[in-house]
């Protein structure tokens, strides 16, 4: 990736997802037609539920540190976790700011492989997380609705079609679990994708320049290396280490699942845990597609379509700021200063260079 070529892309992501968040906030503050009310709710905060949602907010770089550290260490034992904690976190900054969150595993596989992990091991370890979030819905989500969780989601047809909110949560878990599969088969049969992509490179050597012949010899390897670290979690302690992964995905993924209940409690609104638990999985699963970055637009609208059960709508622009605040504005902000200020350390091609990664 171009080092002219990735700040453009992701400063114009983060350009589209400030206008539409300002635009689409000020659309809610219409919604709700009380900007008195809006102002009084905001200075008379639970501040006890505040401050947890603050911590909570942190688990998006540390609890997703802590499950790349778990995976990585299988495959490159000198992986650090302040390398873990900072791919992590940038990985959920650049899904906030491409389309269908497609920037988050490149910008995490470039800072791992910063931090001294080689590439071919940082991709296989970024896909393993995500396989990991994966198998964790695959489990919780069924788990969850075969012990009854959400029922009295049944009584709520806020689209007014016949179609239940629990309708909406299976789904959408019904669409996450059709692409779980599809990657679960990739894991099983990691020698057929390594032989689909030793065919591409090949074709790419015969039909390019010497340099482009060079350059395909490095990914051939890379594809080789890659595959062996693949197969490496199927054997021995690597079981250990996937499990580990998907027990660790609770504490990467509290942020989205927790932040609805949290920001309720913090507005002083009562509400089923459960069932907010639930709704908020659905948010997540909706917003894997969203076209625009970070789902901006969409995200407020869905939030507030969805919590309208429990959200009065003269709070509806207090309860979507505080919301927004935790499972996006944050990270973005943090984010942003850091990858930036790499940018001014590191000179020619992004990752190259001494910059406070590499001296790590």
């Amino acid at each position: 990736m171009e080092a002219s070529a990735a700040p453009i892309l992701l400063r114009r992501g983060l350009q589209i997802f400030a206008v539409i968040s300002v635009v689409v906030f000020g659309g809610m503050l219409l919604y709700g037609s009380d900007l008195d009310r809006f102002l009084a709710a905001m200075v008379s905060l639970h501040w006890p539920w505040v401050v947890l949602g603050l911590l909570v907010a942190s688990l998006d770089w540390f609890g997703g540190g802590l499950r790349l550290y778990v995976l990585a260490r299988h495959v490159h034992p000198g992986t650090t976790m302040r390398g873990c904690v900072m791919s992590a976190g940038l990985n959920m900054w650049a899904t906030q700011l491409t389309p269908s969150q497609a920037g988050g595993g490149p910008v995490g596989i470039y800072v791992l492989s910063r931090y001294g992990t080689p590439l071919p091991e940082a991709v296989v370890v970024t896909f393993m997380s995500f396989v990991a979030t994966v198998l964790f819905f695959l489990v919780a989500g069924p788990v969850a609705l075969v012990l009854g969780a959400g029922q009295s989601l049944e009584q709520h047809d806020i689209f007014g079609a016949g179609v239940t909110l629990q309708d909406l949560f299976r789904m959408s878990l019904g669409g996450f679990m059709t692409v779980g599969l599809l990657m679960l088969l990739v894991m099983l049969f990691p020698g057929v994708a390594r032989r689909v992509a030793q065919a591409a490179a090949v074709l790419l050597e015969r039909r390019g320049s010497r340099r482009l012949a060079k350059l395909t010899a490095r990914l051939r390897d890379g594809i080789d290396r890659a595959h062996e670290a693949v197969v490496a979690y199927y054997r021995g302690a690597g079981w250990l280490a996937l499990l580990g992964a998907v027990v660790t995905t609770g504490a990467t993924l509290a942020n989205k699942l927790l932040a609805g209940y949290i920001v309720l409690r913090a507005l002083g609104i009562q509400a089923p845990f459960v069932d907010v638990l639930l709704l908020q999985t659905l948010i997540v699963f909706l917003l894997y597609f969203a076209p625009t970055p970070g789902g901006s637009g969409l995200a407020e609208v869905l939030s507030v379509a969805v919590m309208s059960i429990y959200v009065p709508r003269e709070l509806t622009p207090s309860y979507v700021l505080l919301w927004r605040l935790l499972v996006g504005y944050l990270t973005v902000g943090v984010g942003s200063a850091i990858f930036w200020r790499w940018l001014g350390t590191v000179p020619g091609r992004i990752g190259e260079g001494n910059g406070p990664g590499t001296a790590s």
